[in-house]
């Protein structure tokens, strides 16, 4: 048995960019950061940042190039494919995580968090003028509505 299965969870260090495939399809790219800390051998505190290129088709590309922009967090799961062309007589390759589900970070610096969601649910849903993102009810529960 193979895996390859690929999960990131970093900002986005540039704006998506939505394309057409000749078949009609819609392609997202773009790229995402991720931070590791850990203490080298003297034991200082080091930061290593890596870069991860990311593929998203169909109905969730046009999703990622309407929500998200630099410097969104985002969930991305997927797996990672290395495709290969010619340039100039020149063999390029380039790897990257073609996308199965991209969840968003929360919003904006005050928002606190709340966790990530679907990308699909995201996109249903109408932004919330309160800030919080919650519309939480109105009406109080009466405990004698409960039916246990």
């Amino acid at each position: 048995m193979y895996i390859n299965k690929a999960i990131l969870f970093g900002n986005l260090t540039r704006d998506p960019e939505l394309k057409a495939l000749p078949s009609g399809m819609n392609v997202c790219n773009f790229s995402i950061a991720t931070n590791r800390v850990y203490k080298d051998r003297d034991g200082k505190k080091q930061e290593q940042t890596d870069f991860h290129n990311i593929v998203v088709f169909g109905k969730q590309a046009d999703t990622v190039s309407q929500y998200l922009k630099k410097g969104s967090s985002a969930y991305i799961e997927g797996r990672m494919q290395t495709r290969s062309w010619e340039q100039n007589g020149e063999k390029k390759y380039r790897t990257e995580v073609v996308a199965d589900s991209v969840q968003f970070g929360p919003r904006g610096s005050g928002s606190g968090g709340g966790g990530a969601r679907k990308s699909e649910e995201m996109a249903d849903e109408p932004t919330a003028s309160s800030g919080t993102g919650i519309d939480y009810p109105k009406d109080d529960i009466n405990p004698d509505d409960i039916p246990f």
